[in-house]
C-alpha cells in the first residue's frame, strides 16, 4: 500500500469542487469526511449550500457518501438521513477497510476522497489507491490539537501546490 501525505488536489471549500471537475476526472463516487469538511462539527444539520451542492452532484451522476471516524453514530446518521445519502461510520481512517466498504463495486480509479486532514483522509485515500482531495477545515481547526495538526499539514500542502503548478 502506498504511503503519502501529499493530497492530489487542494481546495478552499467543498463548494469549489464542481460536478464538472469530478466528471473531467472520471469520478463516479465521492467519499467525504463530515466534520470540518462538509460542516463545522458544531453545526447539527446540513445547510442549504450543502444541499444544493449534493443536488448538483446527483444530477451529474456522482454518488456522494460520508466516510467518517466520528465516534457518535447519531451525528453522522442524522446528518446523512437528512441529506438522503449513505455513510460508513467508525471507518477507521487511514485504514483501508472503511474505504473498501464505501466503494462497493466502484473501482478506485473512479473514486475520490474529500477531507480536511492529512493523517486520516489523505493518507487513507492514498493507501486505498483513490484520488485525495483536501479542503481547509470549515470553521477553522478547533482546539489546540487540531490547530497543531493543521500546522503540521502546511509543508505537505505546499508540496501539493507546487506539484499542481507544474501541471
Amino acid at each position: 500500500m502506498p504511503f503519502s501525505l501529499i493530497p492530489d488536489r487542494l481546495f478552499s471549500s467543498y463548494t469549489d469542487i464542481t460536478p464538472e471537475l469530478l466528471r473531467s476526472l472520471d469520478i463516479r463516487l465521492l467519499l467525504c469526511d463530515l466534520d470540518y469538511t462538509l460542516a463545522p462539527r458544531s453545526v447539527p444539520s446540513p445547510d442549504s449550500t450543502l444541499r444544493q451542492w449534493l443536488s448538483a452532484c446527483r444530477a451529474a451522476g456522482i454518488t456522494v457518501k460520508i466516510l467518517s471516524n466520528n465516534r457518535s453514530t447519531r451525528r453522522v446518521e442524522t446528518f446523512c438521513s437528512e441529506l438522503g445519502i449513505s455513510y460508513v461510520g467508525h471507518a477507521g481512517k487511514p485504514g483501508v477497510r472503511g474505504y473498501r466498504e464505501a466503494m462497493g463495486n466502484v473501482g478506485p480509479v473512479h473514486t475520490a476522497m474529500l477531507g480536511d486532514k492529512l493523517l486520516t483522509d489523505v493518507l487513507g485515500a492514498k493507501r486505498s489507491g483513490i484520488l485525495a482531495l483536501m479542503v481547509e477545515p470549515l470553521g477553522g481547526p478547533v482546539g489546540v490539537w487540531n490547530q497543531f495538526l493543521h500546522l503540521l499539514q502546511r509543508p505537505f500542502k505546499w508540496i501539493a501546490k507546487r506539484r499542481l503548478e507544474k501541471l
